[in-house]
């Protein structure tokens, strides 16, 4: 036990040096995610060549022009800084947009309400799987979004996430904060550490099955001594990087080597749980998918007393849809430590999916008083509130789901109308090429009336967005 205690508290050491690191680095900007510019520049690209079509060669060249040039530049120049007080955004579409709707560029670090992160498959080569990153800071009613795919990425997380509390940031952003570093030196460290490549590891699969095969009888009589309690810890990290990074196989490995010398050690067998559950995700491989929970059914007897493992791994139950387990977790994570901010917002993001709303009012609530910054607390209220209006106020419920179910069909029809507009280029295509005016025509028809559909299916949706403000249904 005393081995574990020294582990976290060596971790705790960690965080709060990675803390001085962020408040000594000079400021770092990343580009926003161009998903937007790219939108813009197929449109304008797309009408252009309409226009020179039906021979409005002026009015296309402007269009092209504004497409080739003026867009990328606009996305080039589009960048999101942190100078260790504040995110601002640069570019100048949104200060544009901001100075016309009287809305502001900037969001204080106080004003920082939640940080969440998702990982996206962007590539997989073979027992490889690399991820993009994409992550999300929300508060006062602005968002900033950025996503991974390089150095930049990596200096504003290390930059960031250090100086936000960590009840504000979602499992993943903590891993990142933790373990997120270059591949290139991952890969290096286990080279040094004598980890083979994923190709002979592949060769080898089934000892990943079970980590701890082999060294249970051995260790079961056996005094773990602080060297190798380090050199555990030092494989955990290592096998956390090379996670993060992509190489999975190999981070299996290491997993494996860390919890062979400390088979007790309930933070190494969760994360390898983990690591093993998005391997299985990958290679769609239902066996490796039940070892991964029974891992994590494991790791859930070694770290029962451990009340900040309770809460983490109540999340990750949360996220692969074990509702019960998840709620098992967070109760008994607010039996050992009483007030636990994380195991209670939990609860109610149990409560609302089982559409218990006077459970979710009752947890959000309890979860402003225990919330350790203004930010959390001001977040946690104005959902309580919103709940609490929702439980009492029928014609805003109706409101509400009608905006709900809205924003899905909006959603769906969107995506609907862009296949139909990506359909009709081939026709365009293949009318110009073998000189079929009709179909040309046909296919110009039916792609340009889709995108403007889309496009209007876009800014509808962002309108329908945002929830119905009570001051208005009371002014009604």
């Amino acid at each position: 036990m005393s081995n574990a205690v020294d582990v976290r508290l060596s971790e705790i050491a960690a965080r709060a040096e990675a803390r001085a690191e962020a408040l000594a680095v000079r400021t770092v900007s990343i580009r926003v995610s161009p998903n937007s510019y790219a939108a813009g520049l197929f449109v304008a690209l797309f009408f252009s060549g309409f226009l020179f079509y039906i021979e409005k060669e002026l009015f296309g060249m402007l269009l092209l022009i504004v497409g080739i040039l003026i867009i990328p530049a606009l996305a080039w120049f589009d960048r999101i800084s942190f100078d260790g007080k504040g995110l601002s955004r640069t570019g100048i579409l949104p200060r544009a947009w901001a100075a016309v709707n009287n809305s502001r560029t900037r969001l204080k670090l106080n004003d920082i309400e939640l940080v969440e992160t998702h990982a996206l498959r962007a590539l997989k080569r073979g027992g490889n799987v690399f991820y993009r990153y994409r992550t999300s800071v929300q508060g006062k009613d602005q968002k900033f979004v950025f996503a991974s795919g390089g150095t930049e990425y990596r200096d504003m997380v290390h930059k960031l996430f250090p100086l936000v509390s960590e009840n504000t940031l979602d499992q993943r952003s903590i891993e990142l904060r933790d373990f997120l570093s270059e591949p290139k030196e991952a890969l290096m460290k286990a080279e040094f550490a004598k980890i083979p490549s994923a190709e002979v590891l592949e060769e080898s699969l089934q000892k990943f099955y079970s980590p701890l095969a082999g060294s249970r009888a051995k260790r079961d009589n056996w005094i773990v001594g602080e060297e190798e309690v380090e050199k555990a810890d030092y494989l955990r990290t290592l096998a956390n990087e090379l996670r993060l990074s992509g190489y999975l196989i190999q981070a299996l490995e290491a997993f494996r080597r860390s919890l062979v010398i400390n088979p007790e050690d309930a933070w190494a067998l969760f994360e390898y749980a983990r690591c093993l559950h998005s391997y299985a995700g990958s290679e769609r491989d239902a066996k490796l998918q039940k070892k991964a929970f029974a891992a994590l059914r494991l790791a859930e007897r070694r770290g029962k007393s451990d009340a900040e493992f309770l809460e983490r791994l109540g999340e990750s139950y949360f996220q692969y849809g074990e509702w019960t387990r998840a709620q098992k977790m967070f109760d008994r994570a607010i039996e050992l430590a009483d007030e636990s901010y994380r195991a209670v917002r939990g609860l109610a993001e149990i409560a609302l999916r089982d559409g218990k709303l006077a459970h979710v009012i009752h947890h959000f609530g309890t979860a402003s008083r225990l919330a350790e910054t203004p930010a959390l607390r001001r977040w946690t209220r104005s959902e309580s509130d919103y709940f609490a209006r929702l439980n009492s106020d029928d014609e805003y419920m109706e409101l509400e789901v009608s905006r709900v179910k809205m924003v899905e069909n909006l959603d769906e029809a969107r995506k609907t109308s862009l296949r139909i507009a990506v359909f009709g280029i081939p026709v365009i295509v293949f009318g110009v090429i073998f000189d079929e005016p009709l179909l040309g025509n046909i296919g110009w028809a039916v792609s340009s009336i889709a995108l403007l559909i889309w496009i209007g299916l876009i800014l509808s949706r962002n309108l329908l967005s945002n929830r119905i403000p009570v001051e208005l249904i009371e002014e009604d």
